[in-house]
């Protein structure tokens, strides 16, 4: 696709990244229904298939042995749907340093409210400052306040708040419903957490016994400080969560 491509150059397109371990490729069904539901919420029209898609990523891990990665997948619209262009780049895997899962990670808060919140697309700027913001302060990521002032999710992760067992997360209609965060709360509920959808501001973190997000790369990661806020550090409850989902992913495809 031409530099000059309107489409490419305001980023009228979808992605998603998708971790591969042992050359299999993470909830890839999951990763291509996402990626078509993005698509579709922007109004991109293309003509790929998940089949299709999937035997593509199949012939790349194969090409380039690859046992270990994390695969990007760029589905950029065009004025047609014939014209739709699919990219698949294999990209080495980043990973955090392990002192976060034990010591928990730094966080920021920064306002912004993403405007197609089901939509993974590349309209990432304002994501990106956030998350450049987090980084220039030393924090692991930027936590997003929407108009209300109450936090959605991270510029790449999604959040949560513990409390004995019980795990309250923003509500889905506003936030990126991450492939990890579906799983991982499959997880939980099927080991005695429950689930609830609350809105939560900062000032109100004080009130739960942990907080942590997710992603692929991350998987679940303990936070132990919110801007100047210090939080509690990870209880049993959480440390339970992290084997859980750490032994849950050894046998995952």
């Amino acid at each position: 696709m031409p530099l000059s491509s309107v489409e490419y150059s305001y980023g009228f397109g979808v992605y998603e990244t998708i971790r591969v371990k042992n050359k299999n490729p993470i909830f890839l069904s999951d990763h291509l229904s996402r990626l078509m539901d993005s698509a579709k919420i922007i109004g991109l029209e293309h003509l790929f298939s998940e089949n299709e898609i999937a035997k593509y990523i199949s012939e790349l891990i194969n090409k380039n042995a690859v046992e270990t990665c994390n695969l990007k997948i760029l589905l950029i619209g065009a004025p047609s749907r014939e014209e739709a262009q699919l990219d698949i780049i294999c990209l080495n895997p980043l990973f955090p340093d392990k002192k976060i899962y034990r010591d928990g990670a730094e966080l920021i808060t920064c306002e912004y409210e993403r405007p197609f919140p089901h939509a993974k697309s590349l309209n990432m700027l304002n994501s990106y400052l956030a998350y450049r913001q987090a980084r220039q302060a030393g924090a692991y990521d930027a936590l997003l306040l929407n108009r209300h002032g109450f936090i959605t999710e991270g510029t790449r992760t999604n959040f949560f708040c513990l409390k004995d067992k019980i795990i309250f997360t923003p509500p889905e209609a506003e936030i990126l419903p991450g492939v990890t965060r579906k799983k991982l709360l499959e997880l939980a509920q099927e080991n005695g957490y429950k689930i609830e959808e609350k809105n939560i501001k900062p000032e109100d973190l004080i009130n739960y016994d942990s907080v942590f997000i997710s992603s692929t790369s991350s998987k679940i990661v303990p936070i132990k400080k919110i801007d100047e806020l210090i939080l509690n550090p990870p209880p049993d409850a959480l440390k339970k969560l992290m084997s859980l989902f750490d032994n849950f992913l050894e046998t995952s495809n």
